[in-house]
């Protein structure tokens, strides 16, 4: 998960550096929701792995 949020946020970069607002403020916004996911994922398996 985090690859891909690593993946979007350089496609962003390049979009925006290329005068691609549209497609980096989509790629941005896609990075986001990757790594809160990722966030909350991560946060998930620390918590059951103290608990087992």
């Amino acid at each position: 998960m985090l690859y891909w949020t690593v993946i979007f946020l350089i496609v962003a970069l390049a979009a925006g550096v290329l005068g691609f607002g549209a497609l980096a403020g989509t790629a941005a916004s896609i990075a986001k929701i990757c790594f809160v996911i990722f966030i909350v994922l991560f946060l998930v398996s620390v918590i059951r792995g103290r608990s087992a």
